[in-house]
């Protein structure tokens, strides 16, 4: 079992930057990749950015160039940098971590881009 817990979800004007961080715990030896998801209001729970063992990484078309995802080596911390952030990025942003072909989710944290 893996237990995750994102921080640093907020409000952010349009143009700024806010940071996003997971931090996984439990079994974490096993987690072969973790990503952010988000959800917004009357929407499906979409892909934002996801980052493997590797550390190859991959990306929303949407978010390409804006946002960077990135992990800690003992693989307990991954993290969310936004920038330029946009009204349309508003949303639920939900920590993920593949494991034993089990998918784990945190409770998620609110971003709000709004001026």
């Amino acid at each position: 079992q893996v237990q995750l817990v994102e921080s640093g979800g907020g409000l952010v004007q349009p143009g700024g930057s806010l940071i996003l961080s997971c931090a996984a715990s439990g079994s974490v030896f096993s987690i072969n990749a973790m990503g952010w998801y988000r959800q917004a209001p009357g929407k499906q729970r979409e892909l934002v950015a996801r980052i493997i063992i590797g550390g190859s990484t991959a990306y929303a078309d949407s978010v390409k160039g804006r946002f960077t995802i990135s992990r800690d080596s003992a693989k307990k911390t991954v993290s969310l940098q936004i920038n330029s952030p946009k009204p349309e990025d508003t949303a639920v942003y939900y920590c993920n971590a593949l494991s034993g072909g089990m998918n784990f989710w945190g409770k998620g944290t609110l971003v709000t881009v709004s001026s």
